[in-house]
């Protein structure tokens, strides 16, 4: 995993340190572990995920955040930095706020000339399919310990579409994984939060690895 100090260094009293633990825990355990993602193993080996933590309760702050991260991951190479993960711990709860939220976050894409070179995904511990029940295990293919936002580049994803050519089979077969799991299998896997409950959150902090 690369690891970038950004305003205060990286170490085990970093604030940013136990959110970037949990992430790294549902990447290894549900992601990768229950395959929901082909394509997310190989950057995962290769160090070529960056973590990003906002420790904040501003959207703005979020967006200034998420503007520079964009930047970076287009000037840094792919070998380097293939995708980011920006975590929000203690903001955008609400997962309809969230979802507002993205339409803004798609707009900053677009205002940097950066639509059709990045893309931006995102995951939330409340997510929850149209015309499903809050507790339907198959939300869970969506669901992160925080509200997350997925930086990725569009040549990585045709690259990976190019390996694996029966992309569009993924989000199927996920559903059938996540049914034969069930709720309680889901739950037992312990991808959830474990970070304290925000609270402490900064008004302008934000940390990175």
């Amino acid at each position: 995993m690369t690891s970038t100090p950004s305003i205060t260094p990286m170490g085990a009293s970093d604030p940013a340190a136990p959110f970037i633990r949990d992430t790294v825990r549902w990447l290894e355990k549900a992601v990768i572990g229950l395959n929901l993602c082909p394509f997310a193993k190989g950057v995962h080996v290769k160090g070529q995920i960056h973590y990003v933590v906002a420790l904040t309760e501003d959207t703005d702050a979020v967006l200034s955040l998420l503007r520079d991260e964009l930047l970076a991951l287009q000037s840094i190479p792919t070998e380097v930095r293939d995708t980011t993960l920006l975590v929000l711990p203690h903001c955008l709860q609400d997962f309809l706020d969230f979802n507002e939220f993205l339409g803004d976050a798609e707009g900053l894409l677009d205002a940097l000339g950066l639509d059709g070179t990045l893309q931006i995904a995102s995951f939330h511990p409340q997510f929850q399919f149209a015309g499903t029940d809050v507790d339907d295990v198959t939300n869970c293919t969506n669901r992160a310990p925080y509200p997350t936002l997925h930086l990725l580049r569009e040549d990585s994803i045709d690259r990976a579409v190019e390996v694996f050519p029966e992309a569009e089979a993924i989000f199927e077969r996920n559903m059938e994984v996540l049914e034969g799991l069930g709720m309680e299998g889901w739950l037992a896997l312990d991808v959830g939060a474990h970070a304290p409950a925000p609270g402490a959150a900064s008004a302008e902090g934000g940390n990175a690895r």
